[in-house]
């Protein structure tokens, strides 16, 4: 196989001093506003010349090792390919050209580059890179490195780099510190071409890779050797599949930033896999990790009563946020029969009794999903909006009429138990029935005589139990389903193939949803290997919606996009939605602190240090 560089190099000779994907396109002419901070929509909330953000520490102290107990494993290095299972913590290791405010929808400041140049269109953009940013090696970050890595993840990264990057048609170095990219446009108007407004912050959050390192090197394959990075740590030790620790870099280049300062405060950070999450929930209660982020309210509630929380030498804290919570859900794979068909997929969902499982399992501890944006202002409530029909109304013939008067609700019960599923699952055999199908000894058949039999593809033992519920309700109504159990290599590997009946799975949304939901709902992903439209989302509607994201003109526009997105999504029943909770639970040992405001996005233990021994367990 050829290297990767040597494939680069000869593109270079053939498209000379810049990279085109439209033959001869002139460069723009227009100028554009010249900032250190960008916002998605209306004006960045730190002025230029700002210190900190408000959520940090400036003056928290540097020094200590911070460990956290993991589940699963690792077997690569390289977290920009499909293939492999890459460690915890690379982000630390590659910055990109701007960094993401954690209080904001969605607003870059600089970083790699200390400024952005766009039109009020958003057609182009332009990078002007600092003179002082170094990978670890001591190299300066240039122009080519950052044309290099469009170019690279383009070609051979994750499909949403790929479907992301190949919407540049011009990308060229200017001058000795800048990289321009030009955008083809999503389509024409009376006024002229429309643009992705998105485009120039999804290229400002670009990871820049080392050009001369990768020369030597094939970029698209796994790899356990520690790539060279730019960021405020570097890798010191692999154990594969066990643990990897990263250590900070002392002439961090970035370090007095504002974007970063308050930030990487650990010397050491340090991630140990266990086999399963329980392992890695009694490590940390032995003392062997530090900190631990828990998922599960009832473990929140129950397994915490150890000496160490008693005593106050483990802290616990539940951090509330308004960041959606991921859209967690029993996915139907819509490319296999009988999944194809709505109305077998919304007769399944009332065999899923939630209240019974949350009062039963877990102690009422969470909130029933009823959104793809859970916990946050872009949930669609009551019924929508004139501004959403008229986005809906062109699609009308396609989406079920339920849409257009009322909220979506999953199917409820009184949480009794198998009585009150009773009348759910009356009502799921009236819709078989009216599908073309019947129960027959004790059997639900099509009028192919086939049995509906399927398999639910589990990664986390933990889920094991509600799966089981679940499949005890559709075995009431005739319908056979296993419930099994993977590793998390065998899981990933089957996700991204997509070899699966159903599977419990997940969607992760930010406050400002745009291009990644083409990747997460899109036709064009539906069968792209890697990807995420688990469940080969194909509908018209959704690709016009996730499309125009990038053309909100404000926040109550995308706002309003959104809100009709989730409607198609939610009555289109491509999963049975399961629950969330809307609070980030920590607990963590004595003596480490953090900020005291949470930003609305959340929680994130890179904000974190250790206090002076003194002050250990105060």
């Amino acid at each position: 196989m050829r290297s990767l560089s040597l494939w680069v190099l000869m593109l270079g000779a053939l498209l000379g001093p810049s990279l085109s994907l439209a033959g001869t396109a002139a460069p723009p002419t227009e100028k554009g506003l010249i900032s250190p901070a960008i916002a998605m929509h209306g004006v960045p909330r730190y002025p230029p010349g700002f210190a900190a953000f408000d959520y940090v520490n400036p003056d928290a102290p540097k020094g200590g090792t911070l460990r956290t107990a993991l589940a699963g494993g690792f077997d690569s290095l390289n977290p920009f390919i499909v293939r492999g299972r890459p460690a915890f913590g690379l982000e630390s290791l590659f910055e990109s050209l701007m960094a993401r405010a954690a209080d904001e929808p969605f607003t870059l400041y600089g970083l790699i580059a200390e400024s952005v140049e766009t039109p009020p269109d958003r057609s182009w953009v332009l990078f002007r890179l600092r003179p002082e940013a170094r990978w670890h090696d001591g190299t300066p970050i240039t122009p080519a490195d950052v044309l290099f890595s469009w170019e690279t993840l383009r070609t051979q990264g994750r499909p949403n780099h790929r479907t992301y990057y190949n919407r540049v048609r011009l990308a060229e170095p200017v001058g000795a510190h800048g990289v321009r990219f030009v955008f083809a446009p999503l389509s024409s108007s009376p006024a002229g071409p429309v643009f992705d407004r998105e485009l120039p912050l999804i290229m400002g959050l670009m990871p820049i890779l080392p050009q001369a390192w990768w020369r030597t090197r094939v970029f698209d394959r796994t790899t356990l050797e520690p790539p060279l990075g730019s960021g405020p740590y570097r890798i010191v030790a692999v154990d594969p599949g066990r643990s990897v620790r990263y250590r900070r870099v002392p002439d961090y280049w970035g370090r007095d930033l504002a974007v970063r300062r308050g930030t990487a405060n650990f010397d050491e950070l340090r991630y140990d896999y266990y086999r399963d999450d329980e392992i890695a929930l009694e490590a940390f209660k032995a003392g062997a990790a530090d900190l631990r982020h828990e998922t599960d309210p009832t473990r929140w509630a129950t397994a915490y009563d150890f000496p160490a929380v008693r005593e106050g030498r483990v802290r616990m804290e539940a951090w509330p946020h308004g960041r959606p919570e991921p859209m967690r859900a029993f996915v139907f794979n819509t490319r296999r029969w009988p999944f194809q068909d709505r109305q077998v997929r919304r007769a399944l969902g009332y065999a899923f009794d939630f209240e019974w499982i949350n009062r039963v399992l877990f102690h009422g501890a969470y909130v029933r999903t009823t959104s793809y944006y859970p916990n946050s202002e872009l949930a669609a409530t009551g019924a929508p909006t004139a501004a959403e029909i008229a986005l809906l109304a062109p699609f009308r013939a396609e989406l079920p009429p339920e849409l257009f008067s009322g909220p979506f609700e999953p199917p409820h019960t009184d949480g009794s138990g198998p009585m009150g599923l009773r009348a759910n699952l009356h009502q799921a055999l009236w819709l078989f029935t009216e599908a073309g199908w019947r129960l027959e000894d004790g059997r639900l058949l099509d009028h192919d005589n086939r049995p509906l039999a399927f398999e639910i593809l589990l990664n986390a033992p933990a889920d094991q139990k509600v799966a089981l519920e679940f499949a005890r309700g559709l075995h009431r109504l005739g319908i056979a389903a296993r419930v099994r159990v993977v590793d998390s290599a065998q899981f990933q590997g089957r996700l991204e193939s997509f070899d699966y009946d159903m599977v419990l799975t997940q969607w992760s949304s930010t406050l400002s949803p745009g291009n990644e939901q083409e990747v997460f709902f899109g036709s064009a992903e539906a069968n792209a290997e890697g990807g995420r439209n688990y469940a080969g989302v194909r509908s018209g509607a959704v690709d016009a919606l996730t499309s125009a994201l990038g053309q909100a003109v404000d926040r109550t526009d995308l706002i309003t996009r959104i809100h009709a997105l989730d409607r198609v999504l939610s009555w289109g029943y491509y999963g049975i939605p399961l629950y969330h909770a809307n609070r980030d639970m920590i607990a963590s040992w004595c003596g480490l602190r953090w900020p005291a405001v949470v930003p609305v996005n959340g929680f994130s233990p890179d904000t974190g240090w250790w206090a002076p021994a003194h002050d250990d367990c105060r």
